[in-house]
């Protein structure tokens, strides 16, 4: 009963804001009598380049890559510090360049009240188009600090049982079959394997995999597959292998043709860079099984909020994916994942070079800790 009467004191689930009582006071503390005079000083925030290194070569589809720009950020607020991260994969556009001219043009300092998520974030949006990922460094220290403020997690802050979280997929780069072999055995606790295809070697990748071991399979095409009567010969060959859905098979901009796929497959048809904002949602209906958010994607924590409930309300499936990040943005996604019908939070686990500790994955499931704001601590 403790737990429902926190819950109920400091959360709301109206758009996805929270609600603070007027009884809690900027830091947290039960104001008992007047309210103290300090005024805390504005949000200040700060960011660095950092460069995350993979453990493998990194390739799909569309290229290959070693390592993956990111840009770390903290808000200072009241004494505590919130942590964000903006993580750059080649696909996205953005860059250490990019996110630096973004970012020095943010100004927190006349926020005084960093609970304003909404009003924050538009000022974001305001100051210039896309950047989401670094739009997303700034939001996710902004979910930070007021989940420290309040002394409470996000996924309790959003109702959300952290035993409903599912197990995390493992992602498998395409690769030699003597790699993808060392591959899958490092990935020996996950329960769900999660592929890249679109190469000329996609059954072949797949028959390997199924060589040494038969867990479910997930696959992504990462917009490899270019015409639709092969790529629903090739789904249906997927799906006697153990293959649970697919992701981006073909062209985001191959509307129609993705529409028949989907009609058509035995299996989920997941859209992933057709779906990158909260706009995008609606307009992936009827095309798309599901959807994969991103927080690098859509901007944030609270837009992957609200494409997730927009999505469950349109009968959509929910997936939560990432980058190659550090625990800090794994961390902040997995908040989100009870809502979801799978997730795909291993970006930490790519990485020899995280700077947090977060989020884990015990026995190949995402497990949520109390820890407040999105749960991470500097190592």
């Amino acid at each position: 009963m403790s737990n429902r009467r926190n819950f109920l004191k400091y959360s709301g689930l109206v758009a996805g804001s929270i609600i603070i009582p007027s009884t809690i006071s900027a830091s947290g503390n039960i104001a008992s009598g007047k309210v103290k005079s300090r005024k805390p000083a504005g949000m200040k925030l700060r960011f660095r380049p950092y460069d995350l290194q993979l453990k493998h070569v990194f390739t799909i589809a569309n290229n290959s890559r070693t390592t993956t720009p990111v840009m770390l950020t903290e808000i200072e607020y009241d004494g505590l510090i919130g942590y964000g991260e903006a993580s750059m994969p080649p696909y996205l556009g953005e860059s250490h360049k990019t996110a630096t001219e973004f970012l020095s043009k943010v100004d927190l300092s006349s926020f005084s009240d960093p609970f304003a998520l909404e009003d924050i974030i538009e000022y974001l949006d305001n100051i210039a188009i896309g950047n989401y990922a670094a739009k997303a460094a700034v939001d996710i220290a902004l979910h930070d600090l007021v989940g420290k403020i309040v002394k409470q997690p996000w996924h309790k802050l959003w109702g959300l049982n952290r035993d409903k979280t599912p197990n995390t997929s493992f992602t498998i780069g395409i690769d030699t079959p003597e790699v993808v072999k060392e591959k899958v055995h490092e990935a020996d606790v996950y329960k769900i394997l999660k592929v890249k295809l679109g190469r000329e070697n996609d059954k072949e990748m797949i028959k390997t995999i199924r060589s040494v071991t038969n867990k479910p399979i997930c696959v992504d095409v990462n917009q490899g597959w270019k015409d639709k009567q092969m790529a629903l010969d090739m789904i249906q060959w997927l799906a006697t292998q153990g293959v649970v859905f697919v992701e981006q098979p073909m062209s985001k901009l191959a509307v129609d043709d993705i529409a028949w796929l989907t009609q058509n497959s035995p299996l989920p048809i997941i859209g992933d860079e057709a779906v990158q904002t909260l706009h995008d949602v609606a307009a992936a209906n009827k095309v798309y099984s599901g959807i994969n958010i991103k927080l690098m994607k859509c901007g944030g924590m609270r837009n992957a909020w609200k494409m997730a409930n927009m999505a469950k309300i349109m009968g959509m499936k929910v997936m939560i994916g990432c980058m190659t990040e550090t625990s800090c943005a794994i961390s902040a996604a997995a908040q989100l994942s009870p809502l979801a019908d799978w997730a795909d939070l291993d970006g930490n686990l790519l990485i020899s070079n995280d700077i947090y500790n977060g989020v884990q994955v015990v026995d190949g499931k995402v497990t949520l800790s109390d820890l407040p704001g999105i749960g991470i601590r500097l190592k």
